[in-house]
């Protein structure tokens, strides 16, 4: 059904007309004498005439008849009735999903919520690795001289000044890199006048520096000092080396003339 169609409908079921059916003598043939009428009929048969016509309730500027002949039939009124229900149409399918629009702007940042309820205590993990140590340091000393016609001797020492963590070993002489990285040493000895001192400091079974005095009339401190880069279980020591002459370095009981230091610089973690 057209929308012309359904709003015709809307307008007959808004706007009803009013039929009048014509007298039983309207449908007759009119009689010849009315035209031959006396005068002073006249205006009698004008009201006739304007009752036999057939007018429409609403027409502007006229009124319906207020009485009828009983000759005349009842009066009807068509009321057309329409069945909206039928207007509408069945439920179409879903269409396709349309594509994502674009992203909007992103919003301020809401304000913090309420803390929550402290939650239930954890269980124990597993043990961690034991703790690295990132430092090393030592200082011995020696109280008692030495004189030697050995080639080959290491230096030992009896007075442990510091130790951390126990990495030089006072019985072989030696310190054990434990923590790679770069360190620094230092040697520090007293000559023994009219003789000769012959000293080498030792990286692991390598001559590294020599500490040398001449044979003199007076004893003097001698020292020397250096930095190496070390690795793990690397060893430094100090050793003796004879040449043509007697190698002897003074001390007495009650001072130490001889020492050997050497410490950390920066671990090799952090280079």
């Amino acid at each position: 059904m057209t929308k012309a169609s359904v709003l015709a409908l809307l307008l007959l079921w808004a706007c009803p007309l009013d039929f009048y059916r014509p007298a039983y003598e309207e449908r007759k043939d009119p009689d010849p004498s009315w035209d031959r009428v006396h005068p002073r009929d006249y205006h009698q048969d004008a009201r006739r005439r304007e009752v036999r016509e057939c007018r429409r309730c609403c027409d502007p500027g006229e009124e319906a008849p207020h009485q009828y002949s009983s000759q005349q039939n009842p009066q009807y009124q068509i009321v057309p009735q329409i069945n909206i229900t039928f207007l509408k149409g069945e439920k179409g399918d879903s269409g396709e999903r349309g594509s994502y629009g674009k992203s909007g702007r992103a919003g301020h940042m809401g304000p913090p919520g309420p803390g929550g309820i402290k939650g239930n205590k954890g269980s124990m993990g597993q043990p961690g690795e034991p703790g690295k140590s990132y430092f090393a340091a030592f200082s011995v000393a020696r109280k008692k001289g030495i004189q030697s016609n050995d080639y080959y001797q290491t230096l030992l020492f009896d007075r442990e000044l510091v130790n951390l963590y126990g990495h030089f070993n006072m019985f072989t002489g030696k310190f054990y890199c434990y923590v790679p990285g770069i360190y620094y040493f230092s040697l520090n000895v007293h000559t023994w006048n009219q003789k000769e001192t012959y000293l080498h400091v030792m990286h692991n079974e390598q001559e590294v520096v020599i500490l040398y005095a001449q044979p003199s009339d007076r004893s003097i401190m001698q020292s020397q000092s250096l930095m190496l880069e070390l690795e793990s279980s690397d060893q430094v020591w100090v050793r003796l080396f004879k040449g043509e002459r007697e190698n002897a370095i003074f001390s007495d009981e009650f001072d130490s003339y001889i020492t050997f230091n050497g410490h950390l610089i920066k671990p090799k973690s952090e280079l």
